[in-house]
């Protein structure tokens, strides 16, 4: 398929290797089977790209033919070595990240503008998150090896416009009805998108739901073919209806007034053959902010892909440690280190956040461990939520380790249920930090915290050994799950587990959303949560449980970590 993809004429790659950094000119030769074309030290393998990575400070420019809103789906693997990735336009100017900081083989994807585009390949910065890190790495001192490493790059998609097709549409809310009035009269929708203007988005409307309950209308003005709701309410991600052949799209939903959710609007996502996951992956080739919406997350992302929009409603809960404290704050600090397991026959990266003033004695000390580090270190900025908690005096002292996946892959194959993870976290990774810190951890104040795949791991780890690991943090945890060679009866593997095991000593809290409902044949992330908040009560287990008006959502999360640990350590503060 990849290589009918590249021979059909449709990807052309052109300058394949040329570096705008201290890299010498190199003689080109084109292959005739593909139409790529390479240099010296670029190949064409199996139907994908390959050379040579750019070192640090350089970059490696790929130019290929596309015409609008075709629609490019591929992957870079570029092994331990982080890179970003950027689509730029004709003029080499970016207009949007496809990868930051990736790292093992990254999946991308995009819909072609107007004019010659062409791929930028990039060392990454280490400065990934505004809380500064210290190296403790001896071997980035020389990256002479890192440089003769390569990647290798495949289009695995590529379908032009004509071959993409479409869906159909219906409506709900006031401020739609006397839009569609309009609409049918013969007028035109200035009026409303004026208002739109100066309401922001999305539109709330109250007096039309029971109490503790709104109308939310999400609205985009102007697609072509179709508009999705990346993040609905519905737990799925909807398609916006179209208001008779105006530019007006929109979806509303009733939703609790305390709400807290962030979203992106898709506008013309392409209808591509194949899997329904290859349909639900299309989404993220237009997914981006809503113009509308005030309300940007993180502000500053580098480009409008790369940002989501939120929407906070008056009866939202607050999310501790996210404001700094009146008082002031001494930050601590955050240590990045590379670590080998030879369990499971890779490396990572890890780091140690350490408290201001930290003394790794204090019998009082807790050690948290979190999954997903990145993720942990920007979408969540739990350096700094901790600082925050523990000068209020919310929690005890708290160590966190942050542990990162090595790729998607790894992260898809080490995190549900995998027993080799959870012996390398007891047996490797729990010891090297005991060792490097000095630390004196015990189980019943040792936790692992972590959101989907995450809260399955720190469940399923805790659970394996309980005398490493006494305490488990899991948010909207993938408890649906179950091993793909059991019977499709025997799902919720986590609960059948408790059920058929004597009780060990963990306690748990758990959070999950009310928007997380099932979809595709799947279980939704509530019900199976709530399914073994019920087991574990039933096996006498301590268990501290919390529903959110939310999705499966970092806004959402990082609020539930701090609430986790306040339920789990904060009532010996108050003593």
């Amino acid at each position: 398929m990849i290589r009918l993809y590249l021979i059909a004429l449709w990807v052309l790659f052109s300058g394949g290797s040329v570096a705008l950094a201290s890299s010498p000119s190199q003689p080109r030769q084109k292959t005739q089977e593909t139409g790529m074309t390479i240099t010296a030290h670029s190949i064409i393998k199996d139907g994908a790209l390959q050379a040579v990575l750019p070192a640090s400070g350089a970059v490696h420019i790929m130019a290929f033919a596309t015409r609008p809103g075709d629609y490019v789906r591929g992957t870079i693997d570029t092994g331990n070595i982080a890179i970003d990735l950027e689509l730029l336009d004709d003029n080499g100017m970016t207009l949007r990240r496809l990868l930051g900081q990736s790292t093992g083989k990254g999946e991308f994807q995009f819909v072609a503008p107007e004019g010659e585009v062409s791929l930028q390949l990039t060392r990454a910065e280490a400065d990934f998150t505004p809380y500064t890190i210290t190296e403790n790495r001896p071997e980035i001192a020389d990256d002479s090896a890192d440089n003769a490493k390569g990647f290798d790059l495949q289009i695995s998609m590529h379908v032009p416009v004509n071959q993409q097709i479409a869906p159909a549409a219906g409506y709900q809310s006031q401020l739609i009805s006397q839009a569609a009035r309009v609409v049918a009269n013969g007028g035109n929708t200035d009026g409303f998108w004026r208002h739109v203007a100066q309401t922001g988005t999305p539109l709330i409307e109250a007096g039309l739901t029971p109490p503790g309950f709104v109308l939310v209308t999400f609205v985009y003005r102007g697609a072509q073919h179709n508009v999705r709701l990346f993040g609905a309410p519905s737990g799925n991600h909807e398609y916006l209806d179209r208001l008779e052949q105006s530019d007006i799209w929109f979806k509303s939903f009733v939703v609790p007034t305390s709400t807290r959710m962030s979203y992106q609007l898709a506008p013309d996502v392409p209808d591509v053959p194949g899997s329904a996951r290859d349909q639900r992956v299309a989404i993220l080739a237009t997914a981006q902010q809503d113009p509308l919406n005030r309300f940007p997350q993180p502000a500053d992302g580098p480009d409008l892909f790369n940002r989501q929009s939120t929407m906070v409603l008056s009866d939202a809960p607050l999310q501790p440690g996210m404001a700094a404290p009146d008082g002031p704050v001494t930050p601590g600090q955050l240590v990045h280190y590379r670590r080998d397991s030879a369990i499971l026959g890779n490396q990572r990266d890890v780091y140690i956040y350490t408290p201001a003033g930290f003394n790794p004695q204090n019998p009082k000390n807790v050690l948290l461990f979190v999954f997903d580090a990145r993720a942990y270190l920007t979408k969540i900025p739990t350096p700094d939520i901790l600082d925050n908690l523990m000068a209020e005096g919310k929690i005890p002292p708290v160590m966190a380790v942050f542990i990162s996946n090595p790729d998607a892959d790894a992260r898809a194959r080490e995190l549900p249920a995998n027993p080799d993870f959870a012996d390398a976290m007891a047996t490797e990774f729990l010891p090297w930090v005991i060792s490097e810190t000095g630390i004196k951890a015990v189980a019943a104040r040792t936790v692992l915290a972590g959101s989907s795949y995450g809260g399955l791991a720190a469940a399923t780890i805790a659970l394996r050994h309980p005398d490493a690991f006494g305490n488990a943090l899991s948010m909207s945890g993938s408890f649906w799950w179950h091993p793909r060679n059991s019977a499709a009866s025997a799902d919720e593997f986590v609960a059948r587990h408790i059920v058929n095991q004597p009780v060990v000593p963990v306690r748990f809290f758990l959070s999950a959303g009310l928007f997380e409902t099932g979809h595709s044949g799947v279980g939704g992330i509530i019900d199976t949560n709530r399914h073994l908040r019920d087991v574990l009560e039933a096996k006498n287990y301590d268990v501290h449980y919390r529903e959110f008006a939310g999705g499966h959502d970092y806004l959402v999360w990082r609020g539930a970590l701090a609430d986790g640990l306040i339920d789990l350590f904060g009532a010996e503060q108050a003593k």
